[in-house]
């Protein structure tokens, strides 16, 4: 199977991709990621993620689009609701329509490895894009790797973020500090 998997980062998809190789898929990672801010973030994911890429012999396709300005311009009139009304929906959609366009079979995305995501969400969100783009969705629950993958991660040195990605989960994170 010719996979698309969309990548939100080298820890997340340390998991992924041992277990989709384990069923003898050999993934292609799909870097869209325009809702990490701010740009020093955006590029440290990245460019750990081309490291680690080649450091597992992953082929990895690069879509450059750090997207601040679109960002801010889409999710300001409701900053609350983000994740499900732009975050997921512009990554998966852009997925798709990369793997639809490129002669892929499927895409997935290593978002579904996190518990702290909306993990009902982005199924919804991918299944709705593999329909409008007639290219399939490949679901695999991988929340039950996420400890041993950043394990792992942490054991071959990744940058490990400390929120989602975007400055609102980077708020959220100091807010909740401040609190303790």
């Amino acid at each position: 199977m010719k996979l698309l998997l969309h990548t939100c980062c080298a820890p997340c998809s340390v998991y992924c991709i041992e277990h989709l190789r384990g069923e003898g898929i050999e993934p292609v990672a799909y870097w869209f990621n325009p809702n990490i801010h701010p740009f020093m973030e955006y590029k440290a994911r990245r460019d750990c993620l081309i490291e680690y890429s080649k450091t597992i012999d992953l082929e990895l396709i690069v879509n450059e689009n750090y997207g601040l300005r679109e960002f801010c311009q889409k999710v300001s009139n409701d900053i609350e609701n983000r994740c499900q009304n732009y975050c997921y929906r512009v990554r998966m959609e852009e997925t798709a329509k990369y793997a639809k366009e490129n002669g892929f079979e499927a895409f997935s995305t290593t978002l579904l490895v996190s518990p702290y995501q909306k993990h009902e969400e982005i199924k919804a969100v991918c299944r709705e894009m593999a329909e409008k783009y007639g290219v399939a969705f490949l679901y695999r629950d991988f929340r039950v790797g996420f400890r041993e993958g950043q394990a792992k991660a942490r054991e071959l040195g990744l940058y490990m973020q400390k929120y989602c990605g975007c400055v609102f989960s980077e708020e959220e994170r100091y807010r909740k500090y401040s609190k303790k």
